[in-house]
This record gives structure tokens, sequence and C-alpha cells, in this order.
């Protein structure tokens, strides 16, 4: 099984930046895309960012050029810088990871357990 620990989360003012972090951890073979989804209240979740371990990166429409996704793969760990933030930005973001068994190889994916972001008018 993979754990994901997310941080970075907080409240911050139109304008503003945040950094969020994603440390996975555990029993895996590899872990390849890394990827951030976010959720506003009463709407659906939506991808903000993936990166692969080759370091491929996909944004959605509203995050390219203020956002930006990095990952440093001897910590498993994925990083979303967030920049110009908007009260529209607002919402839980999650961490997905897809990974690959230790032994099977199977393909699985896991979620960590969101951390708000909150940006004020």
């Amino acid at each position: 099984q993979v754990q994901l620990v997310e941080s970075g989360g907080g409240l911050v003012q139109a304008g503003g930046s945040l950094r969020l972090s994603c440390a996975a951890s555990g029993n895996f073979f590899s872990i390849n895309v890394m990827g951030w989804y976010r959720q506003a209240p009463g709407k659906q979740r939506e991808l903000v960012s993936t990166i692969t371990s080759g370091g491929d990166t996909n944004y959605a429409d509203f995050a390219k050029g203020r956002f930006t996704i990095s990952r440093d793969n001897a910590k498993n760990t994925a990083y979303l810088q967030m920049n110009s933030l908007a009260p529209e930005d607002t919402g839980v973001y999650y961490c997905n990871v897809g990974w690959e068994t230790p032994s099977t190889r199977y393909y699985l994916t896991s979620w960590g357990q969101g951390t708000q972001v909150a940006v004020s008018s």
C-alpha cells in the first residue's frame, strides 16, 4: 500500500501563493504519475496537474501560467507551486499517485486525504 501525506494548504489573500507537498511512502515497486486534483464546494473533483516520473507535465487550462508542478523522485514527493491565487481556486486539493505493486507489478492509484486551500478576496 501507499500512504500519501499532503501539506501546505491554508488561507491566503487573492494574488498570494501557496506551495503544496505530497509525500508518498509504503511498499511499492515504483511511483509513476503524481498529480493534484481539487474539489470546490458543491462541485466535482477536477484535475489540476500531473507529472510523470520522467518529468512530463500536464496542466488544466486554469492552472497554466500560474501553477507549477514538480517532483523529487528520490523523496517520492510532488509539489504544486500556486501563484496568483484567486478566490475561485478555493477548495480541497487532493494528491493522487499511480504506483506499481512490488511483486505482481499491478498498477494502482491512491488518494491523499486532501488539504484545504482558501483564497480570500
